[in-house]
């Protein structure tokens, strides 16, 4: 199982966290892309490569790294924003070909919450941002992956999976976060069985549908015992996410996840 290292955004680097957490087993891991955590832009060539050495020295492996969707907007209808948004896409797979990562994940863009622009508009303004970003992710050897998030105009797992038959890439597929669909009131289990083919990665943690949350296994709405059973039907736990996000004590967290999945039937899980 691949942990996220999101708990420990404002606590420690991401090569720290990581250092800590293969002490304790763990060695597949997703890094958000966030400054100070993890932020290209403040890495030398030298610094990627002595980090680089580190992971190694750790026998860690970093899966995919998360781009992020607050401060970039793939939709956004002024041009030279979305350009700026590619840019840091970019910058983040420059980072992912440095540390042999396979996949990048990215959020589809947003709308202005009062008079939106048109669907048309922001789906023709996202398509033309992939448009420049597949031969990029492509020559890199890497994958984008398009996550479904609350705050995203493509929120569904349905509409995702349309964006990836529309664009009929294998450069581009789904990570599908269970969470994010169930604050929503999507059915996680049924959206996973319907849509496999395009997903890549699936993001698990709990949440409630009244506050959006990436709470402990068990807290929330999310059916683990029949998600296990879909996952072993179609991913398989090796391209499972934990993302349980508490800044208290992640370790503890992570590990009590993984022990409380294996009590829900889940099968093969690992470290």
């Amino acid at each position: 199982m691949i942990i996220n290292t999101f708990s420990y955004l404002w606590s420690s680097t991401a090569i720290s966290a990581i250092e800590e957490l293969t002490d304790n087993g763990y060695k597949l891991f997703e890094v958000p892309i966030s400054s100070p955590h993890c932020w290209p832009d403040d890495m030398s060539l030298s610094e990627r490569s002595v980090l680089k050495a580190r992971l190694d020295d750790c026998g860690a492996t970093i899966r995919s790294l998360n781009a992020g969707g607050y401060d970039i907007n793939l939709a956004s209808p002024g041009a030279n924003m979305r350009r700026k948004s590619i840019e840091h896409i970019k910058a983040v797979i420059d980072l992912a070909v440095a540390w042999d990562v396979r996949e990048v994940v990215i959020s589809p863009g947003t709308r202005r919450p009062m008079i939106s622009p048109s669907l048309e508009k922001a789906y023709g303004w996202m398509y033309e941002s992939l448009d420049n970003l597949i031969p990029l992710a492509r020559q890199a050897g890497t994958r984008l992956l398009l996550e479904n998030t609350p705050y995203c105009f493509t929120p569904t797992i349905g509409e995702l999976a349309d964006i990836v038959d529309t664009v009929n890439d294998d450069t581009v597929k789904i990570v599908y976060d269970v969470a994010n669909a169930a604050y929503i009131k999507e059915d996680p289990v049924a959206g996973l069985l319907e849509n496999y083919e395009s997903i890549a990665l699936v993001h698990i943690s709990d949440t409630g549908v009244d506050t959006w949350g990436h709470d402990p296994i068990g807290t929330g709405v999310v059916d683990f015992e029949g998600l296990g059973d879909a996952v072993e039907k179609t991913c398989g736990v090796s391209n499972v996410v934990l993302e349980v996000i508490r800044e208290e004590n992640p370790l503890f967290e992570f590990n009590k996840a993984i022990h409380d999945l294996g009590y829900m039937g889940w099968k093969s899980i690992s470290m």
